[in-house]
């Protein structure tokens, strides 16, 4: 079997030739890269809605106390005291402190949570869970029985309350509930990867085609693929796995130390204790370009001349035509520190800059 014919195809992934998608691997998996074109899809998630295929993402569904499991310790934030109909952003470390992925953690009754983890880690961390975890507990990897659409953009309420009804507007950010479609339930949550007002959708794989059909039958929504998706994330400087942040790196060299409560034990505390009190080695930094030139991923990072560092993550911004990027810089640059990157003859001036890059406008 060859590398081609191993990777995995979304349930939609018809539905995306039908339509005439750009398709390429991504993690394992084909998966859509664009339709009209990056820029427009950016565009178009920025000023009105745009529906994205993420069903190659993991599920978990776990029913455990997770006080007496040690699933809270596996977590990097505190989710005993979450309140039913949350869900919380953070990580699984290893004992010291390297990111083994980030996740979403879904409180779905008392007892009862949904992990939402990377694609290509999925079996990773499975098995990290099942190591880690103690006393009696219930795991169940529903991957392959779920979809998930990303509903993102302005005007995404206004289209979701159109199929399931005015109570979709009550979700706040980072809040979640169970709707109706089809004759089944799904999970809806309102938290995104754009920076946009959007949904996260989750439903069963035998209907995530039909509500990704009656999505796009209203003339508001479009469909958009992983390659504005990138875009749409960088510009508000959200990490990507395996790029900005990976085994190598901690979350407080990342700069995400805000998603690490320390005021409760989990596995690689004492490795971040140690590295915030002698300070981390690298820093990720974000950085703009004197241009529209992009930096892209693996270009050099140099300061008068001398390499301190790469680049993790680089494109151009559509919304603010220039070039930006994040990168692992040895040492700690201030905001408005001078820098250039280089590939293959390829010199751009970059300034450092806080995140995010981009700032929704207020209406």
């Amino acid at each position: 079997m060859n590398a081609a014919t191993a990777l995995s195809k979304t349930p939609l992934y018809e539905a995306h030739l039908s339509l005439n998608a750009k398709i390429a691997p991504f993690g394992g998996w084909l998966m859509p890269i664009q339709y009209a074109g990056i820029l427009t899809e950016h565009s178009y998630t920025r000023k009105e809605v745009c529906v994205f295929d993420i069903c190659h993402m993991g599920e978990f569904r776990l029913d455990t106390d997770i006080s007496l499991s040690g699933l809270d310790r596996i977590v990097t934030q505190k989710i005993v005291s979450m309140p039913v109909g949350s869900c919380r952003y953070g990580f699984i470390l290893n004992e010291s402190g390297g990111i083994i992925d980030d996740l979403i953690v879904y409180r779905l009754k008392e007892y009862s949570w949904m992990l939402v983890v990377n694609a290509a880690t999925i079996s990773k961390d499975e098995a990290h869970l099942r190591k880690h975890l103690s006393k009696e507990y219930s795991f169940d990897n529903v991957s392959d029985q779920l979809g998930k659409l990303d509903v993102q953009g302005p005007k995404s309420l206004d289209v979701l309350k159109d199929i399931f009804g005015g109570d979709i507007a009550k979700l706040s950010y980072y809040t979640f509930a169970e709707f109706a479609f089809g004759g089944e339930r799904c999970l809806i949550s309102r938290t995104g990867y754009t920076g946009e007002l959007g949904y996260e959708i989750y439903i069963s794989s035998g209907a995530v085609k039909g509500l990704w059909e009656l999505l796009l039958k209203d003339k508001r929504v479009k469909p958009a693929g992983l390659g504005s998706r990138d875009t749409l994330r960088l510009e508000m400087a959200y990490p990507l796995y395996g790029q900005d942040i990976d085994v190598n790196h901690t979350p407080l060299a990342a700069g995400l130390d805000k998603f690490v409560d320390f005021s409760k034990d989990f596995i690689g505390k004492d490795a971040l204790l140690e590295e915030r009190k002698n300070g981390p080695k690298e820093h990720l930094v974000c950085f703009k370009a004197d241009s529209r030139r992009a930096p892209r991923h693996g270009f050099a990072i140099f300061q008068q001349g001398e390499r301190i560092g790469i680049v993790t993550s680089g494109s151009f911004s559509p919304s603010l035509s220039v070039g930006i990027g994040m990168g692992y810089v040895s040492g700690d640059y201030e905001i408005g520190a001078k820098l250039a990157v280089k590939d293959s003859g390829v010199e751009i001036p970059v300034t450092v800059v806080k995140r995010p890059f981009y700032n929704r406008p207020q209406s």
